[in-house]
């Protein structure tokens, strides 16, 4: 049967190039050909980051995986696909529903359990790549912002950007102070918007309308107070509007609205639970209980939605999410269970520093532009001096000195290997601080019954029992019985736990 893919490729800022683009379908399609994988379309986002989804060739690639027309996504490396550790779970578990692997043209990933936990990792360290250089930046920015400079997007309306400093626009500056002193002795936004109108006044160009008039009156900057990350800054836009009007009107705003947005609330066993009589999915549910406080559960669908008679039981979220990250945390924290991944995760690191592909492309590519730089001078010396000719000397040159600075990268990722030391406090802090994770990468399945629960792992192909070493990764399931029904409403602490667990 032969084999489909599909390729994404991505860079994220003006700094690179279309020949990134060319660099990553390249090396796609040399692994798809040596591997007898046939490439049946490609997606692209160019300038786009991957901390988040927001890619629109990313998401159609999503879309159209459920057509189930390809198998694979190859990548050039993982951190194209995503470097955010949690949208790439999500979307990794969408593919993987409608039967699609991504895999990295670069960087090998066994199928095994310690592959799982080295592409986890490989994950890991692209969002911190990332963050590390958002964090540079910000400090680029706190600085010229205690300067009192602006460090780009757009400026309010009532303000122009002169030599990186916000300056009063004054005939635009005093509608704000119109808007604000109209709200502030009580005239309604839609009369406001009537005036404004009526005296033929725009905003940017356009008549004002409800949502611009609001985004003035709560937009601090107007009083002289922006804020970023916590810190405050008073110098770096000029007061339009005195601070106690700006308080006023925004006393009155709050005191005005109506009703409140809906918390964002994450549901880290999503996707992963059945119900154990109906077999339909559970899923996050929430209610309001008599006191008004928001309550958040997991509900079996064929009860909630009567696509059966089920009488399976609500179960708060909050409970059910510590028992099964309690038991993922025991399974992990055990000895052989840690030790198994440290050892092929070093094995791995061995693996990698010993055959980086990635290093190996950049100096073959740098060898090659080396060359054409050779070939350009020569025909300068024999007198083509064109403008294509220089121009394309120019591209090389400019090249040239972007692969020596990826080299340099590789190099430094190479050379700084993890001890075994550190891996052991990576999975010790993973264990306290990111729980989505070790669901997503250890948890297959969970089942869910009024008096017990069945947790199914991840579990290696082919293992024996009997093999101690990696007796921690065979564990099928994990059932854990409850000492009593569980009702609808209950406190954390009311629960009470007998565990069983059967190899």
């Amino acid at each position: 049967m032969i084999r489909t893919a599909v390729i994404y490729a991505r860079y994220s800022s003006d700094s690179q190039t279309e020949q990134s683009i060319d660099g990553q379908l390249r090396v796609c399609e040399e692994y798809a050909q040596k591997n007898d994988i046939l490439i049946l379309d490609t997606y692209i986002d160019r300038a786009m980051t991957g901390t988040n989804d927001n890619r629109p060739d990313f998401q159609r690639m999503i879309r159209d995986s459920a057509k189930r027309t390809f198998g694979y996504v190859l990548v050039y490396k993982f951190d194209r696909f995503s470097r955010n550790k949690y949208e790439t779970a999500i979307h990794k578990k969408a593919l993987k529903d409608n039967g699609v692997k991504v895999v990295s043209a670069t960087e090998f990933v066994p199928d095994t359990p310690e592959g799982i936990i080295f592409e986890s990792m490989l994950e890991g360290y692209a969002e911190y790549y990332s963050a590390e250089l958002s964090q540079k930046i910000r400090r680029g920015n706190n600085e010229s912002r205690r300067k009192g400079n602006l460090t780009g997007g757009t400026l309010p309306y009532g303000y122009k950007n002169v030599n990186k400093k916000a300056v009063i626009v004054p005939e635009e500056a005093d509608i704000v102070r119109y808007i604000y002193e109209r709200y502030s002795i009580g005239v309604y936004v839609k009369d406001i918007i009537a005036e404004l109108n009526g005296k033929g006044l725009l905003h940017k160009g356009k008549p004002f309308v409800a949502n611009t008039v609001y985004g003035i009156l709560g937009n601090e900057r107007y009083s002289g107070i922006y804020r970023h990350n916590g810190e405050v800054f008073d110098n770096i836009y000029p007061q339009i509007v005195p601070k106690e009007t700006f308080d006023k009107v925004r006393a009155k705003v709050n005191a005005n609205k109506f009703g409140k947005r809906s918390e964002h609330i994450t549901y880290l066993l999503k996707d992963k639970i059945k119900c154990g009589y109906c077999g339909r999915s559970v899923i996050g549910d929430n209610g309001t209980a008599h006191n008004g406080e928001r309550k958040y559960y997991y509900t079996c669908q064929g009860r909630k939605k009567k696509l059966t008679d089920c009488r399976k039981q609500s179960i708060r979220k909050d409970i059910l999410e510590k028992i099964v990250l309690e038991c993922v945390i025991e399974q992990i924290q055990k000895a052989n269970s840690l030790d198994f991944i440290v050892n092929g995760i070093m094995k791995e690191q061995e693996r990698q520093a010993q055959a980086n592909i990635v290093l190996n492309l950049l100096l073959k590519e740098r060898r090659t532009t080396e060359n054409a730089i050779k070939n350009i001078m020569t025909a300068i010396e024999n007198g083509g001096t064109t403008n294509t000719v220089m121009n394309r000397l120019r591209e090389l040159e400019n090249r040239q000195a972007e692969l020596e600075r990826q080299i340099l990268i590789e190099k430094s990722k190479t050379a700084v290997q993890l001890t075994e030391k550190q891996i052991r406090e990576f999975y010790s802090q993973a264990l306290a601080l990111e729980p989505k994770l070790l669901i997503n990468y250890l948890v297959k399945q969970v089942t869910l019954y009024d008096d017990k629960i069945e947790i199914q792992f991840n579990a290696p192909i082919n293992v024996s029992p009997d093999d101690e070493s990696r007796r921690g990764f065979s564990l099928c399931s994990k059932t854990i019985k409850l000492s009593y029904k569980v009702p609808f409403r209950a406190d954390l602490a009311k629960y009470q736990f007998e565990v069983e667990i059967y190899l």
